[in-house]
Formats: structure tokens, C-alpha cells, sequence
């Protein structure tokens, strides 16, 4: 549910989503997202609460990992080098039936390695 929402919060900024739930050996992409010229690799995290924080902090060291496993994976796949971006969505479900969606843009993933 948490990933259909991420994916229309892209959309309607005029992402293209390219891949959902993709899959590099044990490791997987919640979304792939092409902005323009950025290829954002995008992990979800849905809670219920009426506030955000634990979903980000969910993504430990360990986490990160995989995900650049798994985005390393996707990079191969394609040809030439890009431009990437790694977000951090929660998408929490409130009490009362409403949807809130946090972003966070931007964060460091990759280190100083270039692809």
C-alpha cells in the first residue's frame, strides 16, 4: 500500500517510475524512479502513526547495504553513467483513515563513489 502511494507522490511530479519491488539477487528496490535525468532509488517505509522519524531511522547502516547492492545491481544493467539520487519515503497512516507522505531527498547512499 505504502509503495502505490510513494509511486503516485512521483508521478504527479513528473516521475516515471521504471521499476517497483525489483529484485537483485536477495536484495530488492522498493521503487526506481527516472526525474528528468536522475534515476532515484526510492525505499519505503509505512507506519501507522500520526508523526514521522521512525521509517527514516529504520534505514540502518545494514539497510543501506543492500540497497547499494541492489542499486549497483540496477546501474550494471544499464548503459553509460547517470546521474542517482537515494530517498527515504514513510508514508504514514493516521488514525483517523488519512494519508501523510514524508520525502527525504537526497540521502547519502552511494558515498563519494561515482557510477
Amino acid at each position: 500500500m505504502g509503495e502505490r502511494f510513494a509511486e503516485e507522490h512521483y508521478l504527479r511530479q513528473g516521475g516515471r517510475c521504471l521499476a517497483s519491488n525489483w529484485r537483485h539477487g536477495r536484495d530488492e528496490l522498493d521503487l526506481v524512479i527516472l526525474e528528468g535525468s536522475v534515476l532515484v532509488f526510492v525505499e519505503v517505509k509505512t507506519r501507522t502513526a500520526e508523526v514521522g522519524g521512525e521509517g527514516y531511522w529504520a534505514v540502518n547502516r545494514r539497510k543501506k547495504r543492500a540497497l547499494r547492492r541492489a542499486a549497483t545491481g540496477w546501474l550494471h544493467q544499464i548503459s553509460g553513467p547517470c546521474h542517482t539520487r537515494f530517498d527515504v519515503v514513510e508514508v504514514l497512516v493516521c488514525k483517523k483513515g488519512t494519508v501523510r507522505l514524508l520525502q527525504h531527498r537526497g540521502e547519502v547512499l552511494f558515498g563519494r563513489r561515482r557510477f
